[in-house]
C-alpha cells in the first residue's frame, strides 16, 4: 500500500511539473502572439522573462526595427563615446549602455566627474539590493540637479536597474544637455516601444512612439528662453536690426586687421574671427600657435571657438550660453548670443 502511495505521489509531482511547463510555454506563446500583431511590421523576439509577468505587471522593449535605425545607432554611439571620454582617467570603458550602466557603478563615476562632487555610496555592490540603493543615491543627486530646471524625469531606479534602454537614454540625454557636453546629438530621434502588460491572466501589447531627442536648440534652451528666442519667434524685423548693429560692431574692430564680416552665420563658424576679435577688444596679440588660422576639420573649428570662449572668460564675461559645436554648426541664434555678449561689454571700446 505504501508503494502505491509513493508511486501516486511521484506521478502527481510529474504531472504537476508538466502542467507548470505547459503553462510557461503557453504564456511565452501568448507573449509572442500578442506582440506579433498586425500593427507591428516585424516580429519582436520575446524572452521568457518578458512574458512571465505578474497580474497588471508591465514590461517594455524597443522594437528591433527601431534599433536598426541609423539615427538611433548614432545616438547610442555618440553617448557611448562621450561617457568613455569623460571617464578615460578612471580607466572605465563602456561597451553596452544597458549592460554597463544598470548597477549604478558607472553612473556614479560619470556624475561625480561631471558635477565635480563625491557621492557617499559603496564603491562595489554585488547584491541587487545594494545596487538599487546605490542607484537611488545616484539618481537622487541627478534629480537635485535637473529638477530645478524643469527636466521631465523619465526614468526610475527599477527601469535603470531593469536595463531599460529607453530610460537609460533619456537619463543620458538629460545629463549631456545639462552639463553642455561637447557633443552633437542627432536630432528628432524616436523609437517604437512595445509595451506588454498582463491583465486577467492574458498578455496585452501596444506600440508607442518614444521621443528621445528633439532639436538641440529646444533641448538646450527649453528652460532658458531669452530675448533672442522672442526675436526669432515674434520679431524678425527687429532681428535684422540687431544683426546689422552687430555687424557694424565687429567690423569696427576687425577692419583694423583688414578683415570684414558680411554674414554672421558663416564667418564666425570656424572660430578664427572670434579669437582675433577677442584679441582686438582686450588689446593683446593672440599667439598663432594657440589656435588654427586655417582650420579644415570640425574638431579644429570647435577648438578655435572653445579657445575664444576661454578668452571671454578671462576677460570677465560669463560662460557663453551657446556651445562651441552650435556656433560651428552655423546656429545663428547661438552666434548672435555670443556676439551680443561681446557688444554689451565692449560697445564703447574704440
Amino acid at each position: 500500500m505504501r508503494k502505491d502511495e509513493s508511486f501516486l505521489g511521484k506521478l502527481g509531482g510529474t504531472l504537476a511539473r508538466k502542467k507548470k511547463a505547459r503553462e510557461v510555454s503557453d504564456l511565452q506563446e501568448e507573449g509572442k502572439n500578442a506582440i506579433n500583431l498586425p500593427m507591428s511590421p516585424t516580429s519582436v523576439d520575446v524572452h521568457p522573462e518578458d512574458t512571465q509577468l505578474e497580474e497588471n505587471e508591465e514590461r517594455t522593449m524597443i522594437d528591433p526595427t527601431s534599433k536598426d535605425d541609423p539615427k538611433f545607432k548614432e545616438l547610442v554611439k555618440v553617448l557611448l563615446d562621450w561617457i568613455n571620454d569623460v571617464l578615460v582617467e578612471e580607466r572605465i570603458i563602456v561597451k553596452q549602455l544597458e549592460e554597463d550602466l544598470y548597477d549604478g557603478q558607472v553612473l556614479q563615476k560619470l556624475l561625480e566627474k561631471l558635477a565635480g562632487c563625491k557621492l557617499n555610496v559603496a564603491e562595489v555592490t554585488q547584491s541587487e539590493i545594494g545596487q538599487k540603493q546605490k542607484l537611488q543615491t545616484v539618481l537622487e543627486a541627478v534629480h537635485d540637479l535637473l529638477r530645478p530646471h524643469g527636466w521631465a524625469l523619465r526614468w526610475t531606479v527599477d527601469s535603470i536597474h531593469g536595463k531599460n534602454l529607453v530610460a537609460i537614454l533619456h537619463l543620458l540625454v538629460s545629463l549631456a544637455m545639462h552639463f553642455r557636453a561637447p557633443i552633437r546629438l542627432p536630432e528628432h530621434v524616436s523609437v517604437q516601444v512595445v509595451v506588454v502588460r498582463k491583465r486577467e491572466g492574458l498578455l496585452h501589447s501596444s506600440h508607442i512612439s518614444e521621443e528621445l531627442t528633439t532639436t538641440t536648440e529646444m533641448m538646450m534652451d527649453r528652460f532658458e528662453r531669452d530675448a533672442f528666442d522672442t526675436l526669432f519667434d515674434h520679431a524678425p524685423d527687429k532681428l535684422n536690426v540687431v544683426k546689422k548693429s552687430l555687424i557694424t560692431f565687429v567690423n569696427k574692430h576687425l577692419n583694423k586687421l583688414n578683415l570684414e564680416v558680411t554674414e554672421l552665420e558663416t564667418q564666425f563658424a570656424d572660430g578664427v574671427y572670434l579669437v582675433l576679435l577677442m584679441g582686438l577688444l582686450e588689446d593683446y596679440f593672440v599667439p598663432l600657435h594657440n589656435f588654427y588660422l586655417t582650420p579644415d576639420s570640425f574638431d579644429q573649428k570647435v577648438h578655435n571657438v572653445s579657445f575664444a570662449f576661454e578668452l571671454m572668460l578671462d576677460g570677465g564675461l560669463k560662460k557663453p550660453k551657446a556651445r562651441p559645436e552650435d556656433v560651428v554648426n552655423l546656429d545663428l541664434k547661438s552666434t548672435l548670443r555670443v556676439l551680443y555678449n561681446l557688444f554689451t561689454k565692449y560697445k564703447n571700446v574704440e
